[in-house]
C-alpha cells in the first residue's frame, strides 16, 4: 500500500484507508502540522519488535521516525506506515505493530 506520489505544498492528497485504519496525508507540510498542534502532543517511540495492541479509543498520530507494519489481528495482510504519514486508528482495533526500524510518533486519542 505504500505510495510514492510527491505532493507540492498546499496540494490535497487523497486519504488511503485499509482496515479502517486511515492514512490521512503523506508527508503533511509544516503549516498543516501547526495547524493541528502536532508538537503539542504526547510523544511515543519503540525499538525494533513486534508490540501486540488493542486500540480503546480511536487514535491519531504523526509518524516522527521509523517504519511500522500494522497487523491486524485475523488478517495475513497489513499497512505499512512510515516517517512522515498522519493517521487515523479506529477504536476496537487488535493488531501487531512489527517494527523494522525504530519508531517516534507524537499521538492524540478521541474518546
Amino acid at each position: 500500500m505504500a505510495m510514492t506520489a510527491e505532493k507540492e505544498e498546499g496540494e490535497v492528497q487523497k486519504e488511503e484507508e485499509k482496515f479502517g485504519i486511515r492514512i490521512i496525508d503523506r508527508h503533511p507540510s509544516q503549516s498543516r502540522l501547526a495547524e493541528l498542534g502536532i508538537r503539542s502532543w504526547p510523544k511515543w517511540g519503540c525499538p525494533p519488535g513486534k508490540f501486540a495492541l488493542k486500540y480503546d479509543a480511536e487514535e491519531t498520530c504523526y509518524i516522527v521516525k521509523g517504519k511500522v507494519k500494522v497487523c491486524v489481528k485475523g488478517s495475513s495482510e497489513y499497512v505499512e506506515l512510515g516517517a512522515g504519514d498522519l493517521v487515523v486508528i479506529p477504536k476496537g482495533l487488535s493488531c501487531t505493530w512489527d517494527v523494522s526500524v525504530s519508531v517516534d510518533k507524537h499521538y492524540t486519542f478521541d474518546n
